[in-house]
């Protein structure tokens, strides 16, 4: 098996091509540098240089609040060059997984969303990562379409290393505490990534660590593992004034991984604390 590796040097697909190094499976990661998706020459060149039994599409354009500005650039790196990508596979008898996420639904209501949920996107990063989906849905049968949500690695920004971050600056920090969701950490998700593409359970899942909480929440945990001390300010998704609608309820239901064959992500908090303690092992925390 030979897999390619899109935003190989971004948060989730440095952990992902890590993973497949580590079990020995041939990997090729790429960057933007390496190829632009969003032209289709450029992908179809790329494709028959590398000839991949597999790609997994980590990369991806991930501002969200900007993307309410620039709608055709995320359009075309998330809807398009996913398209470009779908189009190749499916000339090449290629397997497609695709990263999209918990924006691709409304937010409405409490309950978790099932993998088979009706999408109905609030933001244009949404929009754009549902577009992509689509792209998948109509040109592959042999995909996985796989969201996940909260994400945090060792690689790249994220909230937990902002946290950690504006410790060191703040004697307070306003935290939104009307959004749940779960936490991810990276490197659960390309474990179960991996498992993925050696098998035939083509299909749409949720993939997320265990349990959900509020980013307030998630901001108190952070600083339960730390030395760090920080007031924490509990504020509404109104009250922080970001330019792009959030969904409120980002809870996903990933059940559909056990009855798959596939295990389920561990519970958030210990992902956190796997996290913290890997971080610290590379940059102190105090």
């Amino acid at each position: 098996m030979k897999v390619l590796v899109t935003g190989a040097t971004g948060q989730l697909g440095y952990d992902v091509l890590k993973e497949l190094k580590k079990r020995s499976i041939d990997a090729v990661g790429i960057g933007s540098k390496d190829c632009d998706i969003t032209i289709q020459k450029a992908v179809f060149q790329m494709i028959e240089n590398i000839m991949p039994n597999v790609i997994i599409h980590c990369a991806g354009y991930t501002a969200v609040d900007k993307a309410e500005d620039e709608v055709d650039k995320c359009n075309l790196i998330n809807a398009e060059g996913t398209r470009n990508l779908a189009l190749a596979c499916n000339k090449y008898d290629i397997t497609l997984l695709y990263i999209s996420t918990d924006y691709v639904f409304s937010g409405d209501g409490i309950e978790p969303w099932q993998a088979e949920a009706e999408r109905n996107p609030v933001s244009q990063y949404g929009k754009s990562k549902y577009q992509g989906e689509v792209a998948v849905e109509e040109l592959l049968d042999k995909y996985f379409i796989v969201r996940v949500s909260w994400l945090y690695g060792i690689n790249g920004k994220n909230f937990v290393k902002s946290m950690l971050k504006l410790a060191d600056t703040q004697n307070s920090i306003k935290v939104v505490s009307d959004q749940i969701g779960s936490p991810t950490y990276t490197i659960d998700v390309a474990k179960i990534l991996v498992d993925m593409i050696q098998t035939n359970k083509y299909g749409k899942y949720n993939v997320s660590n265990e349990g959900f909480c509020s980013w307030y929440e998630f901001a108190q945990e952070i600083f339960e593992y730390t030395s760090k001390t920080i007031e924490i300010i509990p504020i509404t998704s109104e009250e922080y004034g970001a330019k792009a609608k959030r969904p409120f309820n980002s809870r996903m239901d990933s059940s559909k991984l056990v009855e798959n064959g596939f295990e389920s992500l561990p519970e958030w908090k210990n992902a956190l604390k796997r996290f913290l303690k890997e971080y610290n092992g590379k940059q102190p925390l105090i």
